[in-house]
């Protein structure tokens, strides 16, 4: 059965297709034909034989007609068996459409990405080589214009690079990925907030807990409705409204408990909670003691 972190991998490239070429593009220099869309196509990749063959997916890029189709594989640790398939994936689905097909393999270690990228041995002197994305192949979104941009690529910056030995840096793609990831729908938010918080290593989060969001060059709705908003003016009503947002956001339909304590707390209280919005794991964290 796959795992929650393959299933959450997988789910970034289903949210937005255009993340599979732009990485092959930009991250493994691939030189991607011109395409106006990417769209999830059938993973189905079996031949005429009783065997099945299903590929985790597999993303279609047109420019009028297609062009070219990506088949993303998440790969979480060595399986020699997907050394017979991954080629049969290609050439099945290379037969199917009758046009260009490569193999995207994102991995979440390294040791996995150094096996997934050695040589296939096809016989005869043929050899198929997949591509092969690695965690510290993943661009580190740092700048929150381009996590707003890309809320997926930002989400996966931040599960590749939550564990890095610079936890500063880790904190801070965190936080712009959180902040991105603010803007979606309740849903998407709620969920890529959940995968950016799980994917960071203590250090880090020690660090996300105390950036301080006004030193923070944030320029989304949060900092201008939430930070600045209300700090020189004192306005308490306009940020606890902004602070009932994003908590429901995070956490769904609150309590009227809740809701009245927020409406009822100090400046200082406000920003605490805020503060620990950032890295917490539940409501009552967010809140901290009464």
């Amino acid at each position: 059965m796959p795992s929650h972190l393959h299933e959450a991998l997988l789910l970034l490239f289903r949210n937005r297709p255009a993340l599979a070429p732009e990485l092959l593009r930009d991250t493994l220099r691939v030189d991607v034909p011109r395409y106006t869309e990417a769209r999830i196509e059938s993973a189905e990749l079996s031949d005429i034989q009783p065997a099945e063959y299903r590929a985790d997916l597999v993303i279609l890029l047109l420019d009028g007609v297609p062009v070219l189709a990506i088949v993303v594989e998440v790969q979480l640790s060595p399986d020699e068996r997907k050394r017979f398939v991954w080629p049969a994936y290609v050439a099945n689905l290379r037969a199917r459409l009758e046009l260009p097909v490569c193999l995207l393999v994102v991995t979440a270690n390294h040791a996995t990405a150094r096996w997934a990228a050695s040589v296939i041995d096809l016989g005869g002197g043929n050899r198929y080589v997949p591509l092969v994305l690695s965690p510290s192949g993943v661009p580190e979104v740092t700048d929150e214009s381009a996590a707003r941009a890309d809320p997926e690529l930002a989400v996966l910056s931040a599960m590749a690079h939550g564990h890095d030995a610079d936890s500063s840096k880790a904190a801070r793609i965190a936080a712009a990925a959180h902040v991105a990831s603010l803007a979606l729908d309740e849903n998407r938010s709620r969920l890529y907030v959940d995968l950016v918080l799980a994917s960071l290593s203590e250090a880090a989060r020690r660090e996300l807990q105390l950036m301080d969001p006004a030193k923070y060059e944030y320029q989304s709705e949060f900092a201008r409705r939430y930070v600045a908003q209300g700090k020189a003016e004192g306005n308490v009503e306009g940020r606890a409204a902004v602070l009932l947002r994003l908590l429901s956001q995070r956490f769904g339909v609150l309590p009227t408990e809740t809701r009245n304590r927020i409406s009822t707390a100090s400046i200082e209280e406000l920003d605490a909670m805020g503060g620990r919005l950032l890295t917490a794991q539940n409501l009552e964290e967010a809140l901290g003691p009464p």
